[in-house]
């Protein structure tokens, strides 16, 4: 496995909703986005930001498999659509995500499928959390 070059940045977000009204999203280093709860709402609401958050850590990571892999000056584009299902059953969760990457560029099918490999089961965050157990530490004040 690849070393990985670990660059520090501050990370998390804190979201705030009234009695009524709808979720505001803040991040630690100043961004904002404000979250819909209508299926009819255009926006994005929390399985949609789950979602966005796997596919723009796929692309990114496959961007840097390509990089190891030496293509990268070939790379036209890389996207990920990602999308999933939910269980049928409790606790609400996602029972599976659907990622179709489009790997744009001169590069072989099977660079390809080693790019998109080597993106989802190693380098992603997003996805090895998804993938992982991760623990939750909660405190509740008043």
């Amino acid at each position: 496995m690849a070393e990985l070059r670990v660059k520090s940045r501050e990370t998390g977000a804190t979201a705030t909703v009234g009695r009524t009204g709808f979720p505001h999203v803040t991040s630690v280093t100043g961004g904002t986005l404000d979250i819909v709860t209508s299926p009819s709402q255009a926006g994005f609401g929390p399985l949609d930001l789950l979602y966005a958050s796997l596919a723009s850590c796929l692309v990114l990571s496959a961007r840097i498999a390509a990089s190891r892999f030496g293509v990268l000056d070939r790379l036209v584009e890389v996207s990920a659509k990602v999308t999933g299902e939910k269980a049928h059953d409790e606790p609400s969760r996602v029972a599976r995500f659907d990622v179709e990457f489009v790997i744009r560029g001169d590069i072989d099918d099977v660079v390809r499928h080693a790019i998109a490999e080597a993106a989802e089961e190693e380098i992603c965050t997003v996805s090895n959390t998804l993938c992982g157990n991760p623990e939750f530490v909660s405190r509740v004040t008043g």
